[in-house]
């Protein structure tokens, strides 16, 4: 599940008429949208801005190895660009009380490359388990309104 207090917020078009006239975000996609299998092009979580995290409570805590990172490719996307596709992300193991967070690994999603991308964790597996992961996107493709998020899987 998404822990709404410690995730960005998401991005609200009804102030861009071009968004409203193309209903690109007919009503934004709630943060949980990156948990679910379905990730048809503009099903995806965006968030507001181009920097920003989500934090997942995970069913149990779990030795983390890998995350795997989808977005839409340029041929299917709504907008016939990419430019909302997270760029740097930093992966951290949040503890169950929430108070200390162990950077796990830094990453590029390469919009050049497939639409899902797995990138394996430092250390993996690591000694100790974690109750939460933390996905801090640094930056996007470009797109200074919002960041798409379609799909995020957790491995451990």
């Amino acid at each position: 599940t998404i822990d709404m207090q410690r995730t960005s917020e998401t991005y609200d078009c009804k102030d861009n008429w071009g968004c409203r006239l193309l209903r690109f975000f007919g009503t934004a996609n709630p943060p949980d949208t990156i948990l679910q299998p379905d990730v048809s092009p503009g099903n995806c979580w965006p968030l507001q801005g181009h920097q920003g995290q989500v934090v997942i409570r995970l069913p149990a805590r779990v030795h983390l190895t890998a995350v795997t990172v989808q977005h839409t490719s340029k041929e299917v996307s709504p907008s016939g660009t990419v430019i909302s596709a997270p760029r740097d992300i930093a992966v951290f193991g949040v503890d169950a009380d929430g108070e200390e967070e162990t950077l796990l690994g830094t990453f590029t999603y390469n919009v050049a490359k497939e639409a899902i991308q797995t990138f394996p964790l430092e250390n993996a597996p690591l000694p100790r388990a974690f109750s939460y992961i933390k996905l801090l996107v640094k930056s996007n493709w470009g797109n200074p309104a919002y960041t798409c998020i379609y799909r995020v899987q957790v491995h451990g």
